[in-house]
């Protein structure tokens, strides 16, 4: 059969045009000058504001004594609680989270599909839902857990104390542990386990097998995890807000929050300083991971097919499974379990049948303030979601499908936002909405909030779409071009089509971490702009427990509900593939 071409037809546009024929240098650039806003801006203002001796907006001189003050006993204090709480937590989340893997990915554990749900479903609840259960759960006095506790012993002494060392670390392992669960788990699947019989023939024992190959042959994933895990911890809010403030335990971003809040006079030099130098600190970190892993080979996937080696464990397989529940119980029941029972009792620590309620339903109701931070948190969850999958999917084209001069510094631009803490984000953006013109309103409006939560969440949309982008081939982007489809129209309705359930599966990610945010969010606001994790503490530092409860199963219902959807998304995904 022959097929006719029109030779007089306008010529087809060449691969890789953007903006039409002559306009991808335009294109690139704004794309440049949207990613900097979002990276390289609030980085260079919050250096300039560690050097500027007054608050935002407000003349002054310029001095280092922001960086001078970093020596000060307070900050050094801070900054040795904040390395050591985050290397603790760390090793343990680490430990457990490997245990876990092991336990799903390979043994012959009853129910490891359903336990692999539960054991990561304690990443996507806010950390301010849990803070608030545990702090009811914990509390040395009045905690439900002390209060069986006494009821069973007789016993005064309390079992646990959330108000300590202790009670921070343990309520950031339970997010650090599904978090590095799910980046560990696929590489035990992975594995062929023909090395690790191999090693067992050569004479050595299960643990050595397990040390010497296993684990070794994993440095690459648990480097990775320990760097993120540490880094997640060094810029934690909630735990030790909740859990350590009180108690005069002082982190890095607590003492930045401190600085600028509850003095009589903001220190915004000094806090701005020590949010830079926890930024440096994070990437010397990330330069020391790229140099312990430089050079070296971890190669445990190859041509040859193999099967997983799936371990028996005779009766011990109930021994698993009892670990993965007890950490689903403690880390979702519990807390889930005190917002139930605080919400329907009319004070908390007092549960007597004449003290149950419906009045703190009927509060939180009636709120305008809560309604309102709802609507906020809501518009911002789906504008935010939506904006930032949109850019990281187009920043995930230019860095994954084409060879465009300046895409290396587009990828490079997209990531740094990762080595900025909501907090230091949070400051540096305060510092350059502050000082931009009048003509350019964005602070004290929802523009703040859904930039900072836009720079946090590219990072995270490039990743998923660059990896949809990677498993389609490029002869079907190319087919299309040469029927005439241009850049845009070729990214929608080919690469975005074909990788839709990723971009569906990013964007509930982003919608959960816009949910969860509170550290950039807290420094952001202003009374029209709060949304629900701020309204949360206030209400929490305001003494009303009882109200927070009820915000945290509304928002609880939320999660469950944007989880379900999510896991529904990727079923529906791995079917098609």
């Amino acid at each position: 059969m022959s097929v006719a071409v029109d030779l007089t037809a306008a010529p087809v546009r060449p691969a890789g045009s953007f903006f039409g024929r002559h306009g991808r240098a335009l294109g690139l650039t704004v794309l440049i000058a949207i990613l900097g806003f979002l990276s390289l801006y609030p980085m260079g203002m919050l250096f300039y504001g560690s050097l500027h001796s007054t608050p935002p907006g407000m003349a002054g001189v310029f001095n280092l004594d922001g960086y001078a003050a970093l020596a000060s006993s307070e900050n050094l204090s801070a900054l040795v609680n904040t390395v050591a709480i985050s290397l603790i937590k760390t090793i343990l989340s680490v430990a457990l989270a490997i245990l876990l893997a092991w336990i799903v990915a390979r043994t012959d554990t009853p129910g490891r599909g359903a336990l692999e749900i539960l054991i990561t479903l304690p990443f996507f609840i806010p950390p301010i839902l849990t803070a608030t259960a545990w702090a009811m759960l914990g509390n040395a006095q009045v905690g439900t857990i002390n209060l069986v506790w006494k009821a069973i012993t007789g016993l005064e002494t309390p079992l646990v104390d959330v108000y300590s060392y202790g009670g921070v670390i343990w309520h950031m392992m339970q997010y650090s542990t599904p978090f590095i669960f799910l980046l560990v788990v696929d590489a035990f699947r992975a594995m062929d386990p023909s090395l690790e019989e191999a090693s067992r023939m050569s004479g050595a024992s299960r643990w050595q097998t397990f040390w010497r190959v296993t684990f070794a042959l994993m440095l690459p994933v648990t480097t990775s995890a320990f760097i993120l895990s540490f880094i997640r911890g060094m810029e934690s809010f909630e735990s030790a807000v909740f859990f350590g403030t009180p108690v005069g335990i002082n982190v890095i971003t607590t003492q930045i929050y401190n600085s600028i809040t509850q003095k009589g006079t903001p220190d915004y030099q000094s806090a701005t300083a020590l949010g830079f130098a926890a930024m440096a600190l994070m990437f010397l970190l990330l330069v020391i991971q790229s140099r312990m892993l430089g050079g070296r080979s971890f190669t445990t996937v190859t041509g040859k097919g193999y099967a997983p080696n799936v371990t028996r464990l005779g009766r011990l397989r109930w021994v698993t499974f009892a670990i993965c529940v007890s950490f689903f119980a403690l880390t979702v029941v519990l807390p889930i379990g005190q917002l139930l029972l605080s919400s329907f009792f009319q004070f908390f620590g007092f549960y007597q049948l004449d003290m149950l309620t419906l009045q703190h339903y009927r509060d939180v109701w009636e709120n305008d303030e809560f309604w309102h931070a709802f609507g906020n948190t809501m518009l911002l969850g789906v504008l935010g979601a939506t904006a930032t999958m949109t850019l990281g999917g187009i920043v995930a084209y230019v860095t994954t499908r084409t060879t465009w001069r300046g895409r290396r510094l587009i990828d490079i631009l997209a990531w740094l936002p990762w080595m900025m803490p909501g907090m230091v984000l949070g400051i540096g953006f305060l510092w350059g909405f502050a000082t931009l013109p009048h003509s350019i309103p964005i602070y004290g409006t929802l523009w703040a909030l859904l930039l900072a939560y836009v720079a946090l969440g590219t990072p995270v949309a490039v990743r998923v779409t660059s990896g949809a982008y990677a498993q389609i081939a490029k002869d079907i982007e190319e087919c299309s071009r040469v029927h005439g489809a241009g850049w845009w129209q070729t990214l929608g309705r080919i690469l975005i089509a074909l990788a839709w359930p990723a971009f569906a599966v990013g964007w509930v990610l982003i919608f959960f971490g816009i949910m969860r945010e509170l550290s950039a969010s807290i420094l952001l606001y202003v009374p029209a702009t709060e949304v629900m994790s701020v309204v949360m503490l206030k209400m929490w530092v305001a003494g009303k427990p009882e109200e927070v409860s009820v915000l945290g199963l509304i928002m609880l219902v939320l999660v469950l509900v944007f989880r379900w959807v999510q896991l529904r998304f990727i079923a529906k995904r791995i079917s098609t593939l």
